[in-house]
């Protein structure tokens, strides 16, 4: 057997190995096995061939490896309960202003008062979800003039909308 073939069937037993143990160890050292597979397709001695194994599993086990599971173990974050409402739109079903009012979001009936609370919003107005305190949703005009540094989460800033409220895609003031 050539060398470069043994390299492969190494490479392809490490990552066999990678399945069991879903370390993101073995997938480096195979990765390693295949770019020394390469260098002994190009007629490197087997030394060269262990100096770049070598290297190549400490670079990527040392500087792949980390940012792999960082990626791989943070996902996109995930907004449930009250928190997901934020950003969502509501239907006013009776007068809101700075005290009380009602509106519709998320198919339920939630109290709510305007922000800010000089605000008067009408029946049949579509407004935008700022924050929920207790069972209360603090609600403001579709199109605000939000103050700057105000952080709405799942809000984008101005542009063209791609997602749904709760849906984790950026939802856009209209």
């Amino acid at each position: 057997m050539t060398d470069e073939v043994v390299w492969v069937v190494v490479a392809g037993a490490l990552l066999v190995g990678e399945l069991f143990t879903l370390d993101l160890i073995l997938i480096m050292f195979s990765v390693a096995a295949l770019l020394s597979a390469g260098v002994a397709a190009l007629g490197g001695n087997l030394i060269a061939q262990l100096v770049v194994f070598a290297a190549a599993s400490t670079g990527l086990t040392l500087g792949l490896r980390p940012v792999a599971r960082r990626h791989l173990q943070h996902g996109p974050e995930l907004r449930t309960g009250t928190e997901a409402l934020i950003g969502a739109r509501a239907e006013v079903l009776e007068r809101v202003d700075g005290r009380d009012g009602r509106v519709r979001l998320a198919g339920e009936v939630w109290s709510a008062r305007s922000f800010p609370d000089t605000d008067v919003l009408d029946v049949g107005a579509t407004v935008l979800v700022l924050r929920i305190e207790g069972a209360r949703a603090v609600v403001c005009r579709s199109e605000p003039n939000l103050p700057p540094g105000l952080d709405l989460p799942g809000l984008a800033p101005p542009g063209p909308g791609t997602g749904e409220p709760g849906s984790g895609g950026p939802v856009t003031p209209v």
